[in-house]
């Protein structure tokens, strides 16, 4: 007669096929080199920026010392101790302090391309009458004369190799203009969301 125990080691097959749900470790360590790099990040970061940041009180002491050590070994021990408290955060805390980051560095760029489009603009100005005549036409505000003679005064300027204070004042004007200008096209963007609505 069979042995109906026999082969049976006292549990069933399917207790080993559990689903194996932990990260692998190539996983963890991508994780862990992640963090390392958001810590580091915010060590380059400027004094005021890491105070404004939200994470909790001690990652941000931890920051703020690494930034204040000259020492290139200690630095670099206050480096990964940083990373280390990083790896203590929680999911929701670290995706605040990511979405910091991402809008810092977001608008840089955009302010950055601003500035070369007002920069060109400003250029086109002084090399070109007509660029004036394009202005005026989308601000009839302004007045003709005073924007004439900070055009005349900043070619003077540029021939003479004198301060370029028309120059900037006229970087200035643009810049005003296309803040009143965005101002605008958000007042009008709520007027036709209003009028969707009344529709």
């Amino acid at each position: 007669m069979p042995n109906p125990n026999r082969g049976s080691c006292g549990f069933q097959s399917s207790e080993f096929e559990q689903e194996y749900d932990r990260p692998s470790k190539s996983q963890l360590k991508r994780e862990m080199t992640a963090l390392q790099k958001l810590g580091e990040e915010l060590i380059a970061e400027s004094r005021d920026r890491v105070k404004r940041v939200p994470m909790p009180e001690d990652v941000r002491d931890a920051i703020l010392e690494c930034q204040q050590i000259k020492d290139h070994e200690g630095r670099r021990r206050q480096t990964q101790y940083v990373g280390k408290k990083m790896r203590s955060l929680e999911p929701h805390e670290i995706a605040e302090i990511q979405k910091t980051l991402d809008s810092w560095r977001g608008l840089s760029k955009a302010d950055t391309a601003a500035m070369h489009a007002l920069e060109r603009h400003r250029d086109r100005l002084l090399k070109d009458d007509g660029a004036l005549t394009e202005l005026l036409a989308h601000h009839p505000e302004l007045d003709v004369q005073h924007v004439r003679t900070m055009i005349r005064n900043a070619r003077k300027e540029q021939a003479e190799n004198k301060p370029p204070k028309a120059y900037r004042e006229i970087f200035q004007l643009l810049k005003e203009l296309q803040k009143s200008s965005a101002s605008q096209d958000e007042i009008d963007a709520e007027d036709d969301d209003e009028q969707d609505e009344h529709n």
